[in-house]
């Protein structure tokens, strides 16, 4: 793969990063997991649409603005309750469609709204794939005349409005070059151009059906219009890092926007997100892709336009003196050569940074991604450098960053010993290999190896796995697996034929809806045979990873590819340690950090600076000395840190630790006050054995805690929670989990409501982390729910975010 630094494609616009249904509610998914991202894009319904039962435009509009959001796309047909959507003719829609635009039109930000008045019309409604043409003639001419229709009842409502279309289930060249000759004469053309692809012939079609677009306009006189292709990708892409990089490769270099497929649950960005705040390999890689900078670069892959092979793309920031590549998607060995590396903006020698976004499954946490290598590089003569990758995973995407090398040797990457096992490998008994997610089967769930084991919930069900480990030691065993059990479901481990031990896997939407265990084994070095059998309800698997442990996880997140705020510079002098620089920070400036924790808890985080910081998290602030230990209370999932200063060199964060419960305030649901209809049930699955249930709706149930503060100040309340809501809409098409809400007073302050999450099932409890200010003492936290039912509680916890 080449990387021309000298062959500029534009300034990055990051436009691939929308979702179709991303969003569900305010607050899911959560800010700390969405701002990061800065998406360009999202498609919801109308709100109060009958299509989904959540995900309503409005009711999410103010948590995406709030995180640097971009636009949301309105699909005015989701107005409808049935799929294909009923067909009740034009005289019926036109009044929906007043409505909604006048909603929309009254909103002081509704030129951040874009209209999209018919969705998939060459399947619905008016069969425009018809192979027949006098069919397709006929159902054109009425697509078209509702089009103008529509269009101008719109624009007379919202003269301003932009407006989308014609949004094809498929690319289309017939449809498309007679839609914009009708929209040219009748001056009803949209400001956006938008159809969908969602196939895998898409990642080598996808090129020439763009090509073929620009010059239909060309040769009809129009545009060019932006182009949003607001459906990509299949269940198999969708949280999987390796393909998503082919589709954000293909798109990025051709300046569209896109947004990934809705193909399950509404407010996980389209499978990215863990529960409410747990990001997954997915969502690392669209991390990265936010933190490109500057201008996109040439990329020439080995095979252009080619399903399932190594594709990337590559930015240079020349202020930034940064150049990244990210690139993914087929497994083996690989050289990536960088060339044209202009020595006044790299000098003649540059440090390489390789890290690894994994996939972790669609419910898998992903801690951040590990640095595989950092290494001094002398520029070659002709300007090149060559970066060699080894034993690539398909599954993954990897970035490389170049940044100028200074004095001393950079630190180099720790990368303990680790081994993956696929389930299918094993010794299977009583239960089956089934293969999924394959190109032909595209809309399957990614499985690592495109197979699993499945069936084990027999008495007799259970695989046997022989691994070989290279020391007596501690290891870190992660196994990706499935749940659709509609509840915690079990497997005995057993290591060497030796007493079992319980395994307790949380639900997920389905048996191939992956998730992630982890757990830690102590094993001897040599040969070993490990036994997962069935226990209670049925569990799919995956894949096992088996990690070395070398003490508690520790992760270096570096200043000069942190979020920058104002205008730092950025200082290469110095190779040392983490080997990509310094920050330079001045008043105004700042570095915000995206750091991940594996669970609510205490943890030490060291800035790395050359004078005295100021750190900001969850609404808490403190001083931190260059070097000196902070504990600091994060919440599970990602973390969202601030380092300001008046001047000062940034060069890392350093973030280790195993979230520590030491000082952690703790009220279980025993201790609740309760009024109303809520009441205590015992329950095996809850933190603590009890639940409280019944809190919210009708008699108003009410749950109050007393919590007594050692001091005051700024804290997380850590809610354990459940409930498994859902609305049947009458099509099976998507998973239809709804949220709920709660209102959480502290104290006498006023009540703040918090959205949870459905947790797949009543039995499975998640945390959710809500920052509250304390006073020294005895302290109320009431839960409520005036307006409907708040989910069940198990526990309480609160931990002072500065320790």
């Amino acid at each position: 793969m080449t990387v021309d630094l000298a062959a500029s494609e534009g300034p990055v616009l990051h436009g691939a990063n929308g979702a179709l249904y991303g969003l569900s509610d305010d607050g899911v998914p959560g800010d700390a997991v969405l701002a990061p991202l800065r998406i360009t894009g999202v498609s919801q319904k109308p709100e109060g649409g009958a299509q989904h039962p959540n995900g309503d435009a409005l009711t999410v509009a103010e948590s995406f603005f709030r995180n640097g959001g971009g636009e949301i796309n309105v699909l005015l047909q989701d107005v409808y309750a049935r799929w294909p959507y009923e067909e009740l003719g034009i005289d019926d829609y036109l009044p929906r469609v007043d409505g909604i635009v006048r909603e929309v039109a009254a909103r002081p930000d509704r030129d951040r709204f874009v209209y999209v008045p018919f969705n998939e019309p060459d399947q619905i409604w008016y069969r425009l794939d018809a192979p027949d043409p006098a069919e397709y003639e006929a159902g054109r001419d009425r697509f078209l005349r509702d089009w103008r229709t529509v269009y101008r009842r719109i624009r007379a409502l919202h003269p301003d409005a932009r407006i989308a279309g014609p949004n094809e289930a498929a690319y289309h060249a017939r449809l498309l070059t007679d839609f914009l000759a009708f929209a040219r004469r009748e001056d009803v053309l949209p400001q956006v151009m938008t159809w969908h692809e969602l196939d895998s012939s898409s990642l080598r079609d996808f090129q020439a059906h763009h090509d073929e677009y620009r010059s239909i306009e060309r040769e009809l006189g129009v545009g060019p219009l932006a182009v949003n292709i607001d459906e990509y990708g299949n269940r198999r892409d969708l949280s999987v890092p390796g393909q998503l990089v082919q589709w954000v490769a293909m798109f990025e270099r051709n300046k569209v926007y896109a947004h990934q497929a809705y193909w399950d649950a509404a407010g996980n960005l389209s499978g990215n997100v863990v529960r409410m705040n747990v990001p997954n390999g997915g969502w690392w890689f669209f991390r990265w892709y936010a933190g490109l900078t500057g201008d996109t670069v040439r990329v020439t892959p080995p095979e252009p336009h080619t399903v399932d092979t190594l594709q990337g793309l590559a930015s240079l920031d020349t202020g930034r003196r940064q150049t990244q590549v990210l690139l993914g998607g087929a497994p083996g060995d690989a050289d990536v050569v960088v060339r044209n590396i202009a020595p006044d903006v790299f000098g003649r020698t540059v440090v390489a940074t390789v890290a690894e976004a994994a996939w972790s499954g669609y419910e898998g946490p992903h801690a951040a991604p590990r640095v595989l290598a950092r290494t001094k590089v002398r520029v070659a003569g002709d300007g090149s450098v060559t970066v060699p990758l080894r034993g690539l995973r398909r599954m993954s995407a990897y970035r490389i960053v170049l940044t100028p090398a200074g004095r001393g040797t950079p630190a180099p990457a720790h990368v303990p010993w680790s081994a993956s096992y696929e389930a299918e490998d094993a010794a299977v008994t009583g239960g089956r290999v089934r293969t999924h997610g394959t190109v032909g089967d595209a809309n399957g769930y990614a499985a690592s190896g495109t197979r699993n084991v499945e069936s084990l919930g027999s008495p007799s069900g259970k695989v046997d796995l022989t691994v070989t480990v290279p020391a007596d030691g501690a290891y870190d065993l992660a196994i990706l697996y499935g749940n659709g059990s509609g509840g915690p479901a079990t497997q005995r481990l057993s290591i060497d034929g030796g007493a079992p031990v319980t395994v307790t896997y949380p639900s997920t939407q389905n048996g191939a809806h992956g998730g992630r265990k982890e757990l830690q084994v102590e094993l001897a070095a040599g040969t070993h045979v490990l036994t997962l059998a069935a226990d209670d309800g049925e569990t799919t698997l995956d894949r096992l990873d088996l990690t070395a442990r070398t003490g508690p996880p520790s992760t270096v997140y570096e200043a000069t590819l942190a979020e920058t705020v104002g205008a730092p510079s950025y200082d290469y002098s110095s190779s040392a340690g983490t080997g990509t620089g310094a920050l330079v920070l001045g008043a105004g400036d700042g570095a915000v950090f995206d750091v991940y924790a594996p669970c609510d808890g205490y943890f030490t985080v060291v800035p790395r600076a050359s004078s005295e910081v100021e750190l900001a998290l969850h609404g808490a602030t403190v001083t931190a000395v260059p070097g000196r230990p902070l504990r600091l209370y994060l919440a599970a999932g990602n973390n969202r840190v601030t380092v300001t200063a008046g001047q000062a060199a940034l060069r890392a964060l350093e973030v280790s630790g195993d979230g520590s419960q030491a000082g952690v305030l703790v009220q279980g649901a025993a201790t609740a006050v309760l009024a109303g209809g809520a009441r205590p049930v015992d329950c095996a699955h809850a933190p603590g054995g009890r639940r409280v249930t019944g809190l919210g709706g009708a008699p108003a149930g009410t749950a109050r805690f007393t919590v007594d503060a050692p001091r005051p100040g700024r804290h997380l309340l850590v809610v354990h929670y459940a409930h498994d809501d859902r609305r049947d809409n009458g099509h099976a098409y998507n998973t239809d989990i709804v949220s709920r809400t709660a209102d959480i007073t502290v104290g006498d302050g006023a009540p703040l409501r918090v959205t949870f999450k459905n947790t797949w099932s009543r039995d499975d409890f998640w945390t959710l982390a809500v920052p509250v200010d304390l006073v020294a003492g005895a302290n109320t936290v009431t839960f409520a729910n005036a307006d409907g039912p708040a989910p069940d509680l198990a526990r309480i916890e609160l931990g002072r975010i500065v320790g």
